[in-house]
């Protein structure tokens, strides 16, 4: 079974967040998109940390396609929507969002790996999380 909607959480533009022009700094979508990420994981119920100290997977952003349609500003509330697009043998594949109410800011192709914890090379994703993450096509 697939979730209609796209993850989503929120985020708050901190003075921290801004470059000296008072916008978001282009950076900060990066992690802004890899905290979406984590808590997507979180909740689907991967525990990405026991994974990788059992030694049996890790994952890894290896590309990211990435555009930038309009800035997001200090105190700004937005929404940065996760979805899984693609699950292969070994690579995945997420549609990024980052929306402020209807406008969408940036969007992204986030491409990442699962590789083994200790040689970094690729293995297959884990069935169990293939499964989790599969209701978040």
């Amino acid at each position: 079974m697939s979730v209609s909607t796209p993850f989503s959480i929120p985020v708050r533009v901190y003075y921290r967040d801004t470059d000296a022009g008072g916008v978001v700094y282009h950076a900060n979508y990066l992690a802004f998109m890899e905290a979406a990420r984590m808590e997507l994981l979180e909740a689907a119920g991967i525990d990405v940390v026991g994974l990788a100290e059992a030694g049996e997977s890790l994952f890894m952003v290896y590309s990211i396609d990435i555009k930038y349609h309009k800035p997001a500003r200090l105190n700004d509330l937005l929404s940065v929507t996760v979805r899984t697009t693609h699950l292969g043998r070994v690579r995945m594949e997420f549609d990024q969002r980052v929306l402020r109410g209807g406008d969408e800011l940036v969007t992204a192709a986030v491409h990442a790996v699962c590789v083994h914890p200790r040689s970094l090379k690729p293995i297959a994703v884990p069935a169990a999380v293939r499964e989790k993450l599969e209701r978040y096509r």
